[in-house]
């Protein structure tokens, strides 16, 4: 993604997204992308039929990553959406003369909403209930964005110099939370916008997403059971008791704290007096020393 991130830019004052290639290998069922290059691309924002990707780029660039590593292979395109474009099922057709299975990565350069910024599909046929000739369409496929073991051995080392020790494992736990459901906040308004623009016929019924959705709402608890619901208060209730508790002491140990640093201060303040009134004493003594000398002197002459 560090690869797209940089050609994104060299685009300024420009819309049109990055095209590129991916490259990787198929693990025990699991494709993992390892690394990816930009291919030149253009199209009109007028007409979605009119595009151009330059494929002599594209086999010459996978030549020179083929003599660097033979194992990585094109396994799909990626372009930087932020959506899906309807010519995209046609470039798609192109990048499986390369990758039979070829996957699509849509990459958010600008990501704005929380979670991944990748979204990964692949292309099926999409069976129709009137009976109409079957079309191609995407469907969305579950990725992840992780590091191999080499990889996060290298990150660890590095983050050993940069920790940030004021930052304790409460406050990144609660971060975490946090987003996360921020994130599933988001979900749930993509949800309620789609069943919405369905009850309104501005889209067609998806069974498969229908069927996803009542799974969804089927495995929901039910919170009206007043057992469940007594547990959940009781639950709630020790952790308040442990926060106020804590609250509590926290504010008598910043009380203590005080009146020591008060207490300390002012033993330190007498002290500096004494010494004052000492240094002074001497003073006096020697100055009276010194003219009972000198009158001494004046008598004897």
């Amino acid at each position: 993604s560090s690869g797209i991130n940089a050609e994104w830019p060299l685009r300024p004052g420009s819309q049109r997204r990055v095209v590129g290639c991916l490259l990787g290998s198929l693990r025990k069922g699991i494709l993992d992308v390892s690394n990816s290059f930009a291919v030149p691309f253009d199209e009109d924002e007028k007409d979605a039929d009119v595009y151009f990707l330059d494929h002599d780029y594209l086999e010459a660039m996978y030549a020179m990553f083929k003599k660097v590593n033979a194992k990585e292979k094109i396994v799909g395109w990626y372009h930087t959406g932020p959506k899906l474009h309807s010519n995209d099922i046609k470039i798609n057709e192109i990048i499986k003369g390369y990758c039979p299975e070829s996957v699509l990565v849509i990459i958010d350069a600008k990501p704005k909403d929380l979670g991944l910024p990748t979204d990964a599909y692949i292309a099926v046929e999409e069976v129709h209930d009137d009976g109409t000739p079957t079309t191609k369409t995407f469907d969305h496929v579950k990725s992840e964005i992780g590091a191999e073991e080499a990889e996060e051995v290298g990150v660890e080392h590095l983050l050993r110099d940069i920790k940030d020790t004021t930052v304790g494992t409460l406050s990144q736990h609660l971060t975490t939370q946090v987003t996360a459901l921020k994130s599933l906040h988001n979900k749930l308004h993509d949800i309620s916008a789609y069943l919405t623009q369905v009850t309104e016929g501005k889209l067609p019924v998806n069974h498969p997403i229908i069927y996803q959705l009542q799974d969804v709402f089927n495995l929901l608890p039910n919170l009206n059971v007043p057992d469940l619901m007594k547990a959940f208060t009781v639950k709630t209730n020790d952790q308040n008791l442990v926060m106020y508790t804590a609250s509590i002491i926290r504010a008598v140990i910043a009380l203590h704290s005080l009146i020591n640093n008060k207490t300390t201060n002012r033993a330190a303040e007498k002290d500096i007096g004494k010494k004052v009134e000492v240094e002074k004493e001497d003073k006096e003594e020697k100055e009276k020393d010194t003219k009972e000398d000198s009158n001494k002197k004046e008598v004897k002459s």
